[in-house]
């Protein structure tokens, strides 16, 4: 995938035996574009899933990651950290996304792949989130979503696939809106991955093809989805340093 320079190092079968969704080493690269990552910093990758997005910063940009995820146990992602040779900078935590066990402020960015649609589209978590970033830091994320909202009449080719928790894919444009209101942070990036359809229908053929098993198949969605709704939604920002709104629920 030319787009994704980094990723071709990664053994492809590595990537599908502990894949839980579409491929996060593309995903994570996609949005490490658009991040100012440098070696030292403290990230907090949140959603991490089976660590490749974690091992992937670490390996990538020499930051030391806290890999935290509930679906996950870190003992199970301190293997693979392990055989990574990677347990100097990436650090497993199972945590819940309400419940995050760290310092506020210890943070110099915060990442999320994958992930942050699942508990981030309440409208209070990016109060609650952005308070383990220092001021002035970025805040990233990747999510699926969609190129136009999607209310309760489900376009008919699809809703023999559609699951509920899809409810949750938003536009850009909604993204940007749900963080802007907070005035805890400015947007730097808001955007789609170009070709998101075509590159998560890729990857949804070619964990197919592998024969190996997976939670959840959206080949059948991806294929029906001749209007190519479906897509890859990118949001980064900073934490402003002084909110616009301040709130007494969520203070620095």
């Amino acid at each position: 995938m030319p787009r994704f320079p980094r990723c071709a190092g990664y053994d492809p079968e590595w990537v599908i035996a502990n894949q839980m969704g579409p491929n996060v080493l593309w995903l994570t690269e996609f949005l490490s574009q658009a991040m100012d990552l440098r070696p030292g910093m403290r990230v907090l990758d949140m959603g991490c899933g089976k660590a490749l997005s974690s091992i992937f910063l670490a390996r990538e940009f020499g930051v030391q990651v806290w890999a935290t995820d509930l679906w996950i146990p870190a003992a199970e992602n301190l293997g693979r950290i392990q055989e990574a040779e990677l347990e100097d900078l990436v650090f497993p935590v199972h945590a819940e996304a309400h419940a995050l066990p760290f310092v506020e402020g210890f943070f110099d960015a915060a990442f999320s792949v994958d992930a942050y649609h699942y508990f981030g589209t309440d409208d209070l978590y990016l109060g609650y989130f952005a308070r383990f970033v220092r001021p002035d830091v970025q805040i990233g994320i990747v999510v699926p979503g969609v190129r136009q909202e999607i209310g309760p009449d489900i376009p008919p080719p699809l809703r023999p696939f559609w699951h509920w928790d899809f409810g949750s894919f938003h536009t850009t444009a909604w993204w940007r809106a749900h963080w802007e209101k907070t005035g805890l942070v400015d947007i730097a990036t808001a955007d789609t991955l170009p070709n998101s359809w075509e590159i998560w229908l890729q990857w949804e053929e070619m964990w197919e093809k592998s024969g190996r098993p997976r939670p959840r198949s959206n080949v059948e969605l991806l294929r029906a989805d001749t209007d190519h709704l479906l897509s890859f939604t990118r949001v980064v920002a900073r934490r402003r340093a002084e909110p616009l709104y301040p709130s007494p629920l969520y203070s620095s």
